[in-house]
């Protein structure tokens, strides 16, 4: 079963050409984590802080820069993936399952704050995205972002 993971730049110079790569590898991992057994569809847009700074506003109403965007096209509960509930392609039936809009700049950063680099970052940022289009959130700092957080440190190996 192969999943379709779009990646496109908004920002056409901001290297990291192994990103698409990277972020595909972390798509497979975390659906094959989470029992997805449904050919599923997730596009990835790669862009600066300004681009992502400006998605946010509009859709979130807060006018900053953040480090990853997640847009989920069905409405999921964590840890119970039903595809029978889910948008699907009409052409080729794959699952839709949303889009992500990650800061390239911002990643970079990160990863050398955290001290663990800019492929590390990229992959944690898209499990974490792939776990908001799955139904998991953190909207408060209790239960649902430990489940969350349990979730992400598994996919990655932690």
């Amino acid at each position: 079963m192969e999943h379709e993971v779009y990646v496109s730049r908004e920002v056409k110079n901001l290297g990291h050409r192994n990103a698409a790569a990277l972020i595909k590898k972390a798509v497979k991992m975390a659906l094959d984590a989470e029992g997805v057994d449904t050919p599923c569809i997730v596009s990835v847009m790669l862009s600066d802080e300004e681009g992502i700074r400006r998605v946010n506003a509009e859709f979130r109403g807060i006018d900053s820069a953040t480090d990853v965007l997640s847009f989920p096209l069905n409405e999921l509960r964590p840890g119970q993936f039903d595809a029978g509930a889910c948008e699907r392609d009409p052409e080729t039936g794959s699952v839709m399952l949303g889009d992500m809009m990650i800061s390239l700049p911002r990643c970079e950063k990160q990863g050398e704050e955290f001290g663990h680099g800019f492929e590390r970052e990229i992959m944690y940022l898209t499990v974490h995205s792939v776990l908001h289009l799955l139904g998991y959130d953190h909207v408060d700092e209790g239960a649902m972002k430990a489940q969350m957080r349990v979730r992400e440190k598994l996919i990655m190996g932690d």
